[in-house]
């Protein structure tokens, strides 16, 4: 194995850091959306994370390549340049699982308020069907009076 693939390993891990990074940072930005109830900008962050995703994708194609490799292996243009690969992979895993962890609350939150919508249709619904009824029976009231006289 020659240095230059290593080399490419290490920028393919560097890139991957950074891809998880932004979509952790957007998703700091879906979690205060979802709280504030902008759906409007929420959908603008849903899609500007697309692209990152798309990134990582084509970072983790690009890795196959590496994964059936024994590490020992590897060589490498020095041991410090091994270690800080290892550090990034070690970072990545940890942003993966805080974007993970994110994404679960996310969802949670949308859930809720989705909920929390559903039970104000359902209470207005609820409140127009009782003020129809009410309505109704007043107009049948005055609609039974008797207004004939006897005089």
């Amino acid at each position: 194995m020659t240095a230059l693939e290593t080399d490419a390993l290490a920028k393919l891990i560097s890139a991957k850091r950074e891809c998880l990074r932004q979509l952790r940072q957007l998703g700091r930005k879906q979690s205060d959306l979802i709280e504030g109830g902008e759906i409007t900008a929420l959908l603008d962050v849903l899609a500007a994370k697309q692209r990152p995703l798309i990134e990582l994708q084509r970072i983790e194609r690009a890795l196959d390549r590496f994964r059936d490799q024994d590490p020992d292996r590897r060589r490498w243009r020095t041991p410090r340049d091994r270690q800080l690969c290892a550090e990034q992979l070690q970072q990545c895993e940890a942003l993966l699982s805080e974007i993970v962890s994110q994404e679960k609350c996310s969802e949670a939150a949308l859930i809720r308020r989705r909920d929390e919508a559903a039970s104000r249709l359902q209470g207005a619904h609820l409140a127009q069907r009782a003020s129809g009824a009410y309505g109704g029976q007043m107009h049948g009231v005055a609609s039974q009076l008797d207004l004939s006289s006897d005089t």
